[in-house]
């Protein structure tokens, strides 16, 4: 059995495979993002799944692509974690951009792929090797057109009062803005990123608003300098996106890639349907 997982920080896709490419169970846990995570909560998220838990010692493969996974500490780190508790897999992590690859971008063929979801990421696929020319820093410094960065602006923007006032009743309305239960899940509890994140759907339900376009637009130009036109050949090969942001924002995505001269590619929600075929065409 093998196990193929796309783990970003608010959750992480799970599908169990046989040798043929039939799926045996799909489940979903928490993101287990190693950067934001520690060993013990790592393992409580696994084993509150019981699909998960109950077939551990049956896979014989784990193939994870997650967020926090970027640099070889990380990697090893989950690497560990993991051949401890599944025991008689082999295990391989890989950053949640080559799950991005595998499912957006044909064979041999070269392209720009980024993640905009809960947090941000963008490398440059030559048809073999994945090249990166910015290493993220995490959801504090960069994360640029991100969940977690569109969550934070809709907070400053309600407690600075620069939220129209309509929008703020409705924000009250759907979230607790008390300041002492956000400032307890920006700094007490595991995923604050996460938690930011949670904010993005209201932007994204309101994303026709001044308001709302103000960020939507700042961050995708700062998405678009920051990352994607450190490759030269921006201009000349598709763009790919994979994330929730991505794919809600789609329509102003690719406006603001058109202004640009950039080619806006294959856009998916989640690459796990993506990463089935990958596996079954490269077992």
């Amino acid at each position: 059995m093998k196990l193929l997982v796309d783990s970003g920080s608010t959750k992480a896709d799970w599908i169990a495979i046989d040798d043929n490419g039939k799926v045996l169970f799909t489940t979903q846990t928490l993101g287990l993002n190693p950067e934001v995570l520690d060993k013990e909560e790592i393992i409580n998220r696994l084993d509150d799944k019981f699909d998960i838990s109950h077939n551990k010692d049956k896979a014989t493969h784990l193939f994870f692509y997650g967020a926090g996974c970027g640099t070889d500490r990380m990697k090893d780190f989950l690497t560990l974690v993991f051949q401890n508790y599944f025991k008689n897999a082999a295990v391989v992590v890989h950053e949640d951009t080559y799950a991005a690859v595998y499912a957006t971008t044909p064979k041999d063929e070269e392209a720009i792929v980024c993640i905009l979801g809960t947090g941000s990421n963008c490398s440059y696929f030559d048809g073999k090797v994945l090249h990166q020319k910015v290493q993220s820093l995490g959801y504090i410094a960069m994360d640029d057109c991100s969940g977690n960065r569109f969550g934070r602006h809709l907070i400053r923007g309600y407690y600075f009062n620069k939220m129209p006032k309509e929008l703020a009743q409705e924000f009250e309305e759907e979230y607790n803005v008390d300041a002492d239960y956000i400032k307890h899940n920006l700094y007490k509890e595991p995923n604050p990123n996460a938690y930011l994140a949670t904010f993005a759907k209201f932007l994204i339900k309101h994303k026709d608003t001044a308001f709302c376009q103000k960020f939507i637009h700042r961050e995708m130009e700062s998405f678009v300098e920051n990352y994607i036109e450190q490759f030269e050949n921006c201009k000349e090969v598709p763009v790919h996106f994979v994330g929730s942001i991505a794919f809600y924002l789609k329509d102003e995505l690719t406006e603001v890639l058109g202004k640009h001269g950039i080619t806006i590619g294959n856009v998916l929600r989640r690459p796990i349907d993506g990463l089935i075929a990958y596996h079954i065409l490269n077992k």
